[in-house]
């Protein structure tokens, strides 16, 4: 097929266009700086700058690249800025999904994230609601996730990636992430809140799978929830970080995300079945 990543050098951007070329599919790679395109060209992509957030730029760019399938793997996560990831996810979405709809693009895979569902006590399914009655700062990211996912539901065929917190090459959580520093000058406390964590390998891995899953959204998270008085004390041993202190309680929403639709329904198998094989195959010196 020929399909269009928007979002091609993002962390997960970057280890899919290699997957998608060796596939056979004709590969387009939609950045919005000029100095990325020797990135994308490099893995056998065909690069396209545009700006998500200039409606104008990406419809242009659609009516040129007029791709079979768009995989929608756009964020801002150069800063831990909530409004702006909110806005490319609100109006990056937006424009992408019109732009594809003009051009008569029937399929989009869409990154979304696990982490933005009501409060429960369990890791919590796909029926389950978002958390849309969320306070500030969380209704930000919550309603930024809604808009995207209502979007992306508007095209013929959608599905939607709820992915767990990434870890791996490029991510905060990389020896040298953002995540690492925060953890190493313990600025990052153990809580009994629940995270669900996924490989940046294995989030492109299922975005190619995508491909052929039906209508819908899926938590696409590894095998095992976990409190972060779990997984935080194992993560700063393999950075070499101080232990963390602990901190009682948990925050809104804290509760996970299972993975039974995607792994039992649709047959995705994660190369890091859960973060305590992860952490340390990708956070080696």
């Amino acid at each position: 097929m020929k399909i269009l990543v928007a979002g091609a050098t993002g962390v997960i951007g970057r280890a899919l266009l290699p997957m998608l070329v060796r596939e056979g599919h004709e590969v387009i790679g939609m950045t919005r700086s000029d100095a990325s395109k020797s990135l994308i060209s490099e893995v056998g992509a065909a690069p396209l700058v545009a700006d998500a957030l200039d409606r104008e730029s990406i419809m242009a760019a659609l009516r040129e690249a007029r791709p079979d399938v768009v995989i929608h793997q756009l964020t801002s996560l150069s800063n831990y800025n909530v409004e702006d990831n909110a806005r490319i996810r609100t109006i990056g979405t937006r424009n992408l999904v019109d732009a594809s709809q003009a051009v008569g693009v029937r399929r989009m895979v869409a990154q979304s994230i696990s982490w933005c569902y009501v409060p429960g006590n369990d890791p919590a399914a796909e029926e389950i609601p978002l958390d849309l009655e969320a306070p500030q700062p969380r209704k930000t990211t919550v309603d930024g996730v809604a808009a995207l996912e209502l979007a992306a539901a508007e095209m013929p065929e959608y599905v939607i990636l709820r992915c767990g917190l990434l870890y791996g090459p490029g991510t905060w959580y990389d020896r040298n992430g953002l995540m690492a520093g925060k953890v190493r000058r313990k600025e990052l406390k153990a809580t009994e809140g629940v995270t669900s964590f996924l490989h940046v390998e294995d989030a492109a891995r299922a975005a190619v799978a995508a491909l052929a899953w039906p209508n819908g959204p899926v938590n696409v998270v590894d095998d095992e929830p976990a409190p972060g008085t779990e997984w935080l004390p194992l993560y700063a041993e393999a950075i070499g970080a101080p232990e963390p202190d602990i901190r009682e309680g948990s925050g809104r929403g804290e509760r996970g995300a299972a993975n039974a639709k995607a792994r039992k329904v649709y047959g995705w198998k994660p190369l890091y079945p859960t973060w305590r094989e992860g952490f340390p195959a990708s956070l080696q010196s």
